[in-house]
């Protein structure tokens, strides 16, 4: 075995006799169950996952490659089904869905040591077509507070061993701008904003990917938010309204630098007037298991756990 083996395979193994982690899934269990259960009562359809695609989520941070060849074409794994759930809301039938997604995200190792990055995770990925961000907002907040409601309902004792106590929040959550954060904050402004509050937030506007919506009356205001967790333990959800048109996109993607060839048939969906305005957002399993059990680290939410950098033995 190679020299650090040993060790991962003992972390593991000892990670899997632990009660505490024991406790930890079954608050997961939990909430997935109250996630699936929220969204079946607001009309979603689930739609299964897409792990290989020729197109994927750019991202607005740089990761290492994760394609593979095959049958002569480059597919990517997927790092977010953004673009999929646009064209899957193209359909009038299907109005609302969500996806119990696996990502792949292969970070930078300097994104080893916060807490809550991983290389592969989970996410539910939401959109609603013909929505704005006041009515996917107002869904997520009463999605979290649904959840917490339900963790505290039925896993007390478990909640108990970890010392954990999450209370459900108030409605509506309070919001931030992000260039007032910034100017406040810095530009760590929303974890600085994360230690200081008490319950989760929102902040508003970031210039992030090109399908972003950009207000057409007011150039550089974009209709997208984050979801923050309170007590430090940062981003829970991205999202916002969406672009689809097609000479917007493609003006989008060159202020960006980004190739249109590496979002081929994204763009002829939209190039054939088949997209449609949306919303939506995705929030990751792992962080908000993190939140709920108030684990700092996310290595301990799962005995496979990969962090940036790291070697693994699973």
């Amino acid at each position: 075995m190679r020299e650090g083996m040993h060790e991962g395979v003992e972390r593991v193994w000892t990670s899997l006799q632990s009660e505490r982690l024991a406790a930890v899934l079954r608050i997961q269990t939990t909430a997935l169950k109250a996630v699936h259960e929220f969204l079946y009562r607001e009309g979603f359809v689930q739609l299964t996952p897409v792990i290989v695609s020729p197109v994927t989520d750019p991202l607005c941070h740089s990761v290492y490659d994760a394609t593979v060849e095959y049958a002569g074409q480059r597919l990517s794994l997927t790092k977010s089904m953004i673009l999929h759930k646009q064209v899957a809301v193209s359909s009038p039938h299907l109005p609302r869905i969500y996806i119990v997604s696996p990502n792949v995200r292969l970070e930078k190792e300097h994104l080893r040591e916060t807490g809550r990055h991983l290389i592969e995770f989970s996410q539910v990925d939401m959109e609603i077509r013909h929505a704005g961000k006041e009515e996917f907002m107002g869904l997520m907040e009463r999605l979290l507070c649904s959840v917490v409601e339900e963790v505290k309902r039925d896993r007390k004792e478990e909640l108990a061993l970890l010392g954990r106590v999450v209370d459900v929040p108030r409605r509506p959550f309070q919001r931030f701008e992000s260039k007032e954060a910034r100017r406040m904050h810095g530009e760590a402004f929303e974890m600085a904003l994360s230690l200081t509050m008490r319950e989760p937030f929102w902040i508003m506007d970031y210039t992030r990917e090109f399908y972003d919506r950009e207000d057409t009356e007011r150039r550089g205001y974009y209709h997208n938010y984050d979801l923050v967790y309170p007590e430090g333990f940062g981003e829970a959800l991205s999202g916002g309204e969406r672009d689809w048109e097609y000479r917007t996109l493609l003006r989008k993607l060159a202020e960006r630098g980004q190739k249109e060839e590496a979002f081929a048939t994204y763009l002829e969906m939209a190039k054939r007037g088949r997209l449609v305005p949306s919303a939506g957002g995705g929030f990751g399993v792992e962080r908000l298991v993190r939140y709920l059990t108030g684990v700092r680290d996310i290595r301990e939410i799962s005995p496979f756990a990969k962090l940036p950098g790291e070697r693994f033995a699973f």
